[in-house]
């Protein structure tokens, strides 16, 4: 690892720790974009927990950067013919004591071919906390059908996620809210929800795990 690198993911955990205020919050460091070699010195960091947006940029990096240096977690929406290309990486992970955690699980057809692909993957499932097409998530109301789907399929369920809405921060945290009573009421593990503009509001309302990008690794060019 660089200097320069060493010192920036420094500042960055003790800011981070600064923000959260909770030590058990976990943080996952959102790789997007980011080359192999950022990545490789983030885990030397301390950053062992990483999200990947995109299926076709998650497979190289993985096998670059190594599947048993960190715990993966799948973050981005996910097409139902692209489960086949995190296979091996989940096959690989296991056989070195490491999860593949896919956190975008939306609607029963992938909750299925996850299974069939996966079998008793570690897994999310994506609620819609925003309203707006294209964002990916089940709506509230049909979570507890998918929620029950996912659970028959024998997946490992781990937790509820969402990406927050593009709103005043009223509004955000009272999203946020509604995503971690559900979370209590189907007495998961996990509420994944908070980025690097919004942590503060998530981890009031209950957040147990953020997913960072900029905050670590600086603005996307």
């Amino acid at each position: 690892m660089t200097s320069d690198l060493a010192e920036r993911f420094a500042l960055a955990r003790l800011d981070l720790a600064r923000r959260i205020g909770d030590p058990s919050v976990v943080v996952i460091a959102v790789t997007k974009t980011q080359t192999a070699e950022t990545v490789a010195a983030a885990i030397d960091a301390g950053f062992d927990q990483l999200g990947e947006n995109y299926a076709q940029e998650f497979v190289p990096k993985v096998a670059e950067v190594g599947v048993d240096r960190a715990t993966w977690h799948f973050i981005g929406q996910l097409q139902t013919n692209k489960v086949k290309l995190l296979e091996p990486a989940a096959t690989g992970a296991r056989a070195a004591g490491r999860t593949l955690v896919v956190q975008s699980v939306d609607r029963p057809s992938l909750a299925k071919e996850v299974a069939r692909r996966i079998p008793g993957a570690a897994v999310f499932v994506q609620v819609d906390l925003s309203g707006s097409a294209g964002r990916g998530g089940v709506t509230f109301e049909s979570a507890g059908s998918l929620l029950a789907d996912v659970r028959s399929l024998g997946l490992d369920l781990r937790g509820v996620m969402g990406v927050a809405p593009q709103s005043d921060e009223r509004a955000i945290a009272k999203a946020f809210a509604r995503l971690r009573r559900l979370r209590d009421d189907e007495d998961l593990e996990h509420c994944s929800m908070g980025m690097s503009s919004d942590l503060e509001i998530a981890v009031a309302e209950g957040s147990t795990m953020v997913r960072i990008g900029s905050a670590i690794f600086g603005p996307r060019s």
